[in-house]
């Protein structure tokens, strides 16, 4: 049996995996006040307001937290071991420290294993799979 990590786009996620598929990160922004966020919400959770627009984001960023796997969830993934999931504070568009604060947070697996740490610097790393495009995060060296 093969583990399908495929992802199902509902009418709300979906313009973030096209954009996955054009190769730039879609985050919502609230029109109200400008804050953006990720997961995708109908209201803003900062201001309540209903309102916004998406945005694409550089998907650089740094890393805030992480842990690293040792342990394969499913025979499939014995190879892939070990391996670092991380929370990412994306960049703003017009760069960090500029605009409303810091970006949104996201979760994505981060490469190499061995060079990730509290406060590295990451960007975007697209991987093609053959139905969707999959968001990991390189370190910057």
């Amino acid at each position: 049996m093969t583990l399908d990590r495929s992802p199902h786009p509902d009418a709300d996620s979906a313009p973030f995996f096209a954009g996955l598929d054009r190769r730039v990160v879609v985050v919502q922004v609230c029109d109200s006040c400008a804050r953006p966020r990720f997961g995708r919400l109908d209201g803003c959770p900062y201001c309540g307001a209903l309102g916004w627009h998406d945005r694409e984001f550089p998907g650089t960023g740094t890393v805030y937290s992480f842990v690293r796997v040792h342990r394969a969830l499913t025979a499939e993934m014995a190879d892939e071991v070990p391996y670092v999931v991380g929370t990412i504070t994306l960049d703003l568009p017009d760069g960090p420290g500029t605009g409303t604060g810091t970006g949104p947070r996201m979760l994505g697996r981060v490469e190499p294993e061995a060079a990730v740490a509290i406060g590295v610097a990451v960007r975007p790393a697209f991987v093609a799979h053959p139905t969707w495009t999959e968001l990991r995060f390189e370190v910057v060296e």
